[in-house]
């Protein structure tokens, strides 16, 4: 890590890294002792913030959801001083009010995921247990629904993302379940980056843009890709206005509680933390070290 003013991460689909207005864009490849991030991460400046881009999925969209290494991505993003992170993501409606379009603030995540053991860093001699009851950024998704409610776009801010595994879409059962449970939205990547940005000490907000009402509206087609790529474009226009406005909006100084994370968390005393694990979280671990 350097001493400059921390970074600002995206993590999105295709387009975000062609934003305009940032300064000097240039691509780095980041090695991880957990792997490849997604792609390269396209680097440069915005309102004198240094911020990082990268596609989630890949440029052309090559990697399904459970190909995604959601540590390495978020390792390379700390390993580059990234201390906030705004995820794009696309997410089906499973509530009447939230449309196609309309743009969410996810505040809770509930977990249908497999694979589990991939969504933290620790273990190998260093345990650590992360609080997680507020899984979001307050302050950050507060910042994003007053950018966005300054540009008029409809935004919801709050609600619960239910993470499935995909790649196929839910059944009209699966749907209807998920609507009973009273959550929001519907996705297949976002709480991975979430539960490790919060092992990272890197403040993590994002902004669900809504594609279409998964499969439980009978009146409405089923979701296909297709439905949804066509909504993700007028959406990705969304997502830039927004980023736009809030960069100049965030905070310098990490020093939100999501910038101690570890202060709670960390049950292995510091005298048994094998070498090789330390070696390989130093990104995480430095302030400790």
């Amino acid at each position: 890590m350097n001493g400059e003013t921390s970074a600002i991460g995206i993590i999105g689909g295709s387009g975000l890294y062609q934003m305009e207005g940032v300064e000097n864009p240039s691509e780095r490849r980041v090695p991880t002792p957990f792997g490849d991030p997604s792609d390269a991460i396209i680097g440069g400046r915005m309102h004198g913030r240094q911020i990082y881009f990268l596609p989630r999925h890949g440029r052309g969209h090559r990697l399904l959801p459970h190909e995604l290494n959601h540590r390495a991505n978020i390792y390379a993003l700390r390993s580059l001083n990234v201390r906030w992170i705004i995820c794009v993501t696309a997410v089906g409606s499973l509530q009447e009010q939230y449309a196609p379009r309309d743009v969410l603030l996810p505040s809770q995540f509930f977990d249908r995921t497999s694979r589990r053991t991939e969504h933290t860093f620790f273990g190998d001699g260093i345990a650590a247990h992360v609080s997680f009851a507020e899984p979001i950024s307050p302050n950050l998704r507060h910042i994003l629904a007053e950018s966005a409610r300054g540009l008029n776009i409809k935004v919801h801010n709050g609600g619960t993302y239910v993470n499935m595994d995909g790649p196929a879409f839910s059944t009209r059962a699966e749907s209807e379940s998920n609507r009973r449970h009273g959550f929001d939205v519907i996705g297949m990547t976002n709480l991975p980056e979430a539960k490790l940005a919060r092992e990272a000490e890197i403040a993590l907000a994002t902004l669900a843009m809504i594609t279409d009402y998964d499969c439980w509206k009978v009146e409405e087609e089923p979701v296909t890709a297709q439905t949804v790529f066509e909504h993700l474009i007028a959406n990705a226009e969304t997502a830039k206005k927004i980023l736009a406005q809030i960069i100049p909006r965030i905070p310098s100084e990490p020093d939100w509680p999501e910038h101690r994370a570890l202060d709670t968390a960390l049950v292995t005393d510091r005298k048994l933390w094998p070498p090789a694990t330390t070696e390989k979280l130093r990104a995480i671990l430095g302030r400790f070290l």
